[in-house]
């Protein structure tokens, strides 16, 4: 037979070799120099979060997809996926096969009038950005940002795929491994949907921040702001995030001094009475009484 047998198909591969097969590939790709982000999953399932999920099932429910998408999904969990880069608009994707292929994938950019829908629906709603990116939301936002072909999803007449295989399907199962490959990805990283949508999710927390920030130095505000960079590694300098979140962690800065300032103050206040009171009793006696003690000494001891 060869190499492929009759029917034109090759050799039975096992799923354990051909997870050594996409490591070795991997390995020897990166002693060659390339940075390599491979989409690896944690079991079986392909995603566990509410936006991974959520990727999935938007585009499975298209009837353009439903019938191509599933053959990509063995790839996935057998590591095929040796590196997935998403970029504004865009993702690119090497996959392990017969050969090594090259998969691109273009989204458009979410329409100006439908995102302000978007924002216009959920205002109010969305108070936390941790609360955000975990999936955390009301019902009427997660469905708001889950509708088909007005959310934050994309449609099928919104993605162009290709991909350097001999298939000519529209969507070959090196494409479609990608495709689960971008929810198994959303999963750790949500943010990269906003990436893809060519917007900023910090524009659906604004309007809560505006509210928050007039409570500024008032107690808890209920929003959490800080530290977010270091749990979902996102980048908020003051350039990229909103006017009302940079002032909400100013003012909160400006209160704790403000506190700590005052609290030292009232510390040295409340010291000075005391020194003042305890020195009268430290100081020397005069001459008189000193020679009036020295006769009264003197007169016991005779």
């Amino acid at each position: 037979m060869g190499r492929y047998d009759y029917f034109g198909y090759g050799p039975y591969v096992s799923v354990a070799q051909k997870k050594i097969n996409a490591a070795k590939l991997a390995a020897k790709l990166t002693k060659k120099g390339e940075k390599l982000d491979p989409v690896s999953l944690a079991g079986t399932k392909l995603t566990t979060t509410f936006w991974g999920k959520s990727w999935n099932a938007n585009l499975e429910q298209y009837r353009d997809f439903e019938s191509r998408l599933p053959r990509g999904r063995s790839y996935l969990r057998h590591g095929a996926v040796i590196d997935l880069k998403v970029k504004d608009g865009s993702v690119e994707a090497l996959v392990n096969g017969s050969s090594l292929y090259k998969v691109g994938i273009q989204i458009k950019p979410l329409g100006a009038g439908r995102w302000k829908d978007l924002k216009k629906e959920c205002s109010g709603q969305i108070t936390s950005l941790i609360g955000l990116l975990q999936g955390k939301l009301p019902a009427p936002v997660m469905e708001a940002v889950t509708r088909e072909k007005s959310g934050l999803f994309p449609a099928p007449a919104e993605i162009t795929f290709k991909c350097s295989c001999p298939d000519y399907a529209g969507i070959c199962k090196h494409v479609a491994a990608v495709v689960y490959g971008i929810g198994a990805r959303l999963d750790h990283k949500p943010e990269l949907l906003f990436l893809l949508r060519g917007v900023d999710h910090l524009e659906l927390i604004a309007e809560a921040g505006d509210a928050v920030a007039g409570q500024a130095g008032d107690g808890d505000t209920g929003v959490v702001f800080e530290d977010i960079s270091g749990i979902f590694g996102i980048d908020l300098d003051d350039s990229s995030a909103p006017a009302a979140t940079v002032s909400t962690i100013s003012k909160r800065k400006i209160v704790k001094k403000t506190v700590a300032k005052k609290t030292a103050k009232k510390a040295e206040i409340s010291t000075k009475p005391i020194a003042k009171q305890a020195s009268p009793a430290i100081k020397k006696p005069t001459k008189k009484v000193a020679k009036k003690i020295a006769k009264k000494s003197k007169s016991v001891q005779q």
